[in-house]
């Protein structure tokens, strides 16, 4: 396989990524609706080590820190979103 291929299947991944993020960030603004009409705080951080605690153990070994980063980060950006969202 070529180089240009295998460009070309990340650039297909990529737009699954991206469309997926997007459905999340959507879920994500969902939720914070709810905590702002029920006034719960956006942090729930038994939630996130759950998240966390299911990224570990579903990914390979090989790339678990990774995943993690990826993840701890998605979350980061999920908090923020949803800080926008409640105080703006």
């Amino acid at each position: 396989m070529s180089l240009d291929s295998y460009r070309e299947q990340i650039d297909n991944i990529d737009g699954e990524l991206l469309r997926l993020f997007t459905e999340r960030m959507e879920v994500s603004r969902l939720v914070a609706l709810y905590k702002k009409e029920h006034g719960l705080p956006v942090l729930n951080a038994e939630r996130e080590s759950e998240v966390l605690s299911t990224v570990e153990e579903k990914t390979d070994a090989v790339l678990c820190s990774y995943a993690l980063k990826l993840y701890t980060t998605i979350l980061e950006i999920s908090r923020e979103y949803q800080e926008d969202i409640i105080n703006g």
